[in-house]
């Protein structure tokens, strides 16, 4: 299990140079409890579920992405914003290094879906997708383009007063994370870094949520709605190349 020197350690930013930089807002973190054994029994070897206090955790986060590019290049309005409503849970390596592991990525931009499948060996979907401002928050659709999908709804507010989290705790431990896993159709297991300042985050004020990713990922729909609901302010990520380990 990592340390948490590790997970502070995975704040810091890799040597090198960062491959794209985009800008992360309207972030809504929701999280259930899973038995870490249906989690464990998707995973590729080499790869272990995290856990907190021995619990795992589901998590289901629709945000906007806007600004992607290349590093060195201008956003193009066409391609650099779009959305995306992401499945994960939370793994560590052979070595501890702690990094989240995506079983789905909902997206509404084509070529963005392309790109991260082929260049990262992420689980990206095209998906039908929509916002709608609202006083101080949106109201957020979504719609995989698969047979038996359903539109998954989100309303929220976006944060006024926030803090970082508090070391150790468990909003920590789901929403401080700055590596990635990932892997090919030979098994081979990827790793990827991200770069940005510390979440500042706030308790979500959150109207309506959708259970959708989960039960299209076929895990069992929880019942109870998310023991932890958390919203963050935008945030500007630079990323760095995947690696193979």
């Amino acid at each position: 299990m990592p340390s948490n020197a590790q997970r502070l350690a995975a704040r810091n930013a890799p040597p090198g140079f960062p491959v794209m930089r985009q800008r992360w807002s309207g972030l809504l973190f929701l999280h259930w409890p899973i038995d870490a054994t249906m989690i464990q029994e998707r995973l590729p070897k080499g790869l272990h579920v995290d856990t907190h206090e021995g619990q795992a955790w589901l998590g289901v986060v629709p945000f906007f992405m806007d600004r992607v590019r290349p590093t060195g290049l201008p956003p193009v309005p066409w391609l650099s914003w779009f959305m995306e409503l992401n499945l994960r849970t939370y793994v560590h390596d052979d070595a501890g290094n702690p990094g989240v592991w995506f079983f789905s990525l909902d997206c509404n931009q084509p070529v963005a879906v392309e790109i991260a499948r082929r260049a990262f060996h992420l689980p990206y979907q095209h998906a039908t997708m929509r916002s709608r401002r609202l006083s101080n928050g949106v109201q957020y659709f979504s719609h995989r383009k698969t047979a038996n999908s359903l539109e998954a709804e989100y309303i929220y507010q976006f944060p006024k007063e926030t803090r970082p989290a508090e070391e150790g705790s468990l909003e920590w431990f789901l929403v401080e994370r700055y590596l990635l896993f990932s892997s090919n159709p030979a098994g081979e297991i990827f790793c990827g870094r991200v770069h940005h300042a510390p979440y500042q985050i706030a308790p979500a004020q959150c109207e309506r949520w959708s259970t959708e990713p989960i039960r299209a990922n076929g895990y069992p729909v929880p019942k109870e709605p998310p023991p932890s609901m958390w919203v963050a302010s935008p945030v500007d990520v630079r990323i760095y190349p995947l690696r193979r380990i």
